[in-house]
C-alpha cells in the first residue's frame, strides 16, 4: 500500500469516527434535555401547586356566591304559596268592607276595616306589594291580564284600561298574580 492510499483511508476512518461521535453527542443532548423535561424543577413545582389552589379557592368563592344567591332567592320566595293562598282572603275583605260599608253600622265597619289593614300592613311587611291599575292606564301584556274588552265610552280609552276586576300583587320583584282588567275595544 502506498502512503497516500493509507492517509486517505485514515481519513475516512477519522472523519467516520467524528461523524460517529457527533451523533453521540446530539443523542446524548437530547437525553439531557428530556431527563430535564421529565424531572421539573422544585420552583416549577410549587408553581403548579399554586395555580391548582387559586383555581379550586376561585372554584369554591365562585360556589358560595352561587349557593348564598339561591338561598337569598328562596327566602324571598319561600312565601309566595302563603301569599298566594292569602290574596282571595284579601279580595273577600275588600267585598265585605264595601258592603259593611253601606250599612248603617260604622263600629262594624271600623272593626273590619281595623282587622283588614292589620292583614295588609303584615303582609307588606313580608314584601307583598299591590300593583296600581286606575282606569286610562296604558295596557301592558307583561303587567296585566286582560280578561274581557268592550267598546270604549271615549276616543281617548281605546286600547286602555277601563276597569280592574282583581286586584294584582307582587312578591318582591315577581308577579305572584297579575292584575284582570277590562280594556277598551278600538
Amino acid at each position: 500500500m502506498s502512503k497516500d492510499q493509507y492517509t486517505k483511508e485514515d481519513e475516512i476512518k477519522d472523519a467516520i469516527n467524528n461523524a460517529e461521535q457527533e451523533v453521540d453527542a446530539a443523542e446524548n443532548q437530547e437525553t439531557k434535555e428530556v431527563e430535564e423535561k421529565e424531572e421539573p424543577t422544585a420552583e416549577q413545582l410549587i408553581q403548579a401547586e399554586k395555580d391548582k389552589y387559586l383555581r379550586l379557592f376561585a372554584e369554591f368563592e365562585n360556589y358560595k356566591k352561587r349557593t348564598s344567591k339561591e338561598r337569598i332567592e328562596l327566602f324571598k320566595t319561600a312565601s309566595q304559596e302563603l301569599m298566594t293562598a292569602l290574596l282571595p282572603i284579601m279580595d273577600d275583605f275588600d267585598r265585605g268592607l264595601a258592603e259593611i260599608k253601606k250599612s248603617e253600622d260604622s263600629e262594624l265597619f271600623k272593626g273590619m276595616e281595623l282587622i283588614s289593614s292589620k292583614l295588609k300592613n303584615t303582609l307588606v311587611q313580608k314584601g307583598l306589594t299591590e300593583i296600581e291599575v286606575n282606569a286610562g292606564d296604558a295596557f301592558d301584556s307583561e303587567i296585566h291580564d286582560a280578561i274581557t274588552q268592550i267598546p270604549a265610552p271615549t276616543e281617548d280609552l281605546k286600547g286602555k284600561i277601563i276597569d280592574c276586576v282583581e286586584k294584582g300583587y307582587k312578591l318582591g320583584d315577581k308577579i305572584i298574580r297579575h292584575p284582570k282588567v277590562v280594556i277598551g275595544q278600538a
